[in-house]
């Protein structure tokens, strides 16, 4: 099928904390809606069947509790309330920004995702209901290609976002389609948790995601196309991520991403917008992960000179590393129960490189559990650069990664200069060691890393 995701550089609000009413909020959103408008268009011409587009593009972001009030459209979130706000626009009060989005996907004739911010009214009765007496949410809508809604989906792990309430119970938010079966969304950080994220794509065994996201890039683990691609890889499914485009925020990373193949978007010098539009494969089975080429444990020589261990900072994690020397070597390195393994070869190009575990809870900007075994470029030569944040690299390398991971949830990274992605030749699981390995990277590499989310720690 034709898919299309639209990184959008979002008109935002001068002074997201200033009180205005909601003529002034729908004048701001309406700028938004129309570069939407035109990119579905756009879309539509080159024969995509569902376009999604990024979280917080339409209403921006920083805004309190108090000031995105104006901006907050009313949806009812129910199953049972079949509507298509463009052909029935007087039923519910405060929906111009859902009308709007309707009536791009029925002019279009083309299935539309996006993100908005979204209010409901509750009774004081209700134990989670804010002392306002209203739910605000960060919400995204799902159109058919007749403009009727078909599915919302309310943000579960918010990112420090004052602005907006948890749902009292996680959604599990699917609809379905004439040209790809079901669909299932979530949003940003939601991705990293198993609720609902990951349980919804196992319970309905689903392989088609839809993902707006407003990420912001850390290297050398949390880059926006790394993960998003490894998600894809993991769970053998196809993710289309619309992220917003600001630079200056470290914000950029959009694609449609298959198992085996990717198209994205990741430019951190210009300005503006950028349609993406990719004929990809309806997965109806799964990928075999090939497992024939597995690698050797490492075997104790006696007289191998073991490299020094040194502790770096990366990701805000106290990563144990060991560097990684010469052209060619077999290195181990372990942290808590993790043992981490590589076989290595490379060309020497004077680049410092190291390989790092971390077995901890994470605690920086959210508190998850990581296990980690990631060979990674450092910024300089010298150990303290390990775990800089790099966007270059000339060194090709050879490699095979593995660890004792205890979590069956590993994502595989695979990040090389210029943040471009590559592909490793074979992954997957042997004698309880999780690997990866890859035949010569396709250009310098800047990560490759095993990343385990053991959810249970959390």
């Amino acid at each position: 099928y034709v898919a299309a995701v639209y990184e959008h550089e979002s008109i935002l609000s001068p002074n997201p904390t200033a009180l205005v009413d909601r003529r002034s909020a729908l004048e701001l959103m309406g700028r938004n809606l129309d570069i939407y408008e035109q990119q579905a268009v756009a879309a539509a011409r080159q024969g995509a069947q569902i376009i999604v587009f990024p979280e917080d593009g339409i209403h921006g972001f920083n805004f309190t509790r108090s000031s995105i009030y104006p901006y907050l459209d009313s949806v009812l979130h129910s199953h049972s309330v079949k509507w298509n706000p463009c052909r029935e626009p007087y039923l519910f009060n405060d929906t111009e920004v859902l009308q709007r989005l309707s009536c791009m996907a029925l002019k279009n004739k083309i299935f539309l995702v996006a993100n908005l911010g979204t209010k409901q009214p509750c009774e004081h009765g209700d134990p989670h209901c804010p002392r306002d007496g209203r739910y605000q949410f960060n919400t995204n809508v799902a159109f058919d290609d007749r403009g009727a809604l078909v599915a919302t989906y309310r943000k579960h792990n918010l990112y420090f976002e004052d602005a907006f309430d948890i749902p009292p119970e996680p959604d599990y938010q699917l609809f379905d389609t004439p040209f790809a079966g079901k669909f299932g969304m979530f949003t940003c950080f939601d991705i990293l948790f198993f609720e609902p994220a990951v349980n919804l794509v196992k319970q309905y065994n689903l392989k088609q995601v839809v993902y707006p996201t407003a990420w912001m890039n850390q290297l050398p683990l949390l880059s926006a196309v790394e993960f998003q691609q490894a998600f894809a890889t993991a769970f053998n499914i196809n993710i289309l991520a619309a992220n917003i485009h600001h630079p200056t925020l470290g914000m950029t990373g959009s694609g449609i991403f298959t198992p085996v193949k990717s198209f994205i978007y990741h430019d951190m010098e210009s300005y503006g917008g950028k349609l993406i539009v990719a004929e990809i494969p309806v997965i109806t089975m799964n990928y075999e992960t090939n497992l024939e080429k597995t690698p050797g444990r490492v075997s104790g020589k006696a007289n191998l000179q073991l490299p020094p261990l040194f502790y770096a900072e990366m990701m805000y994690d106290n990563f144990t590393f060991v560097p990684v020397w010469g052209e060619k070597g077999e290195l181990q390195v372990c942290a808590n129960t993790l043992c981490c393994y590589l076989n290595y070869q490379r060309d020497v190009t004077g680049e410092l490189y190291a390989l790092g575990v971390f077995d901890g809870l994470h605690t920086v900007h959210g508190t998850y559990y990581v296990q980690a075994c990631a060979l990674v470029k450092c910024g300089g030569l010298s150990f303290s650069t390990c775990g800089q944040e790099v966007t270059d690299a000339t060194a090709l390398v050879d490699f095979q990664l593995w660890g004792n991971m205890s979590t069956p949830y590993i994502f595989p990274l695979l990040l090389t200069s210029g943040i471009t992605l590559d592909f490793a030749d074979h992954m997957g699981w042997k004698n309880s060691h999780y690997f990866m390995s890859k035949n010569r990277t396709s250009s310098g590499l800047l990560t490759a890393a095993l990343y385990g989310r053991w959810y249970e720690k959390d």
